[in-house]
């Protein structure tokens, strides 16, 4: 693999960092989080307690996360 050529360059940080770089508070304020959720709590109550868990100012959700039971 002779014929393989690696360029390495600087990251401008005003541009973003590298996943391995970023710091816990970063991550978090950046994710995406899946939740299996099962019947009971509203999607609006889980959204809250996952706002509330992390400590972030914004949560929501896309889509509904109501489940559809499939019929036998």
């Amino acid at each position: 693999m002779e014929w393989l050529i690696r360029s390495v360059e600087e990251t401008d940080e005003s541009y973003g960092k590298r996943p391995n770089e970023r710091t816990i508070e970063e991550l978090i304020r950046n994710s995406v989080i899946n939740v299996d959720k099962h019947a009971g709590p509203t999607s609006h109550q889980i959204t809250l307690w996952i706002r509330d868990m992390f400590g972030v100012k914004k949560a929501g959700h896309s889509g509904t996360l109501e489940i559809e039971e499939i019929p036998e």
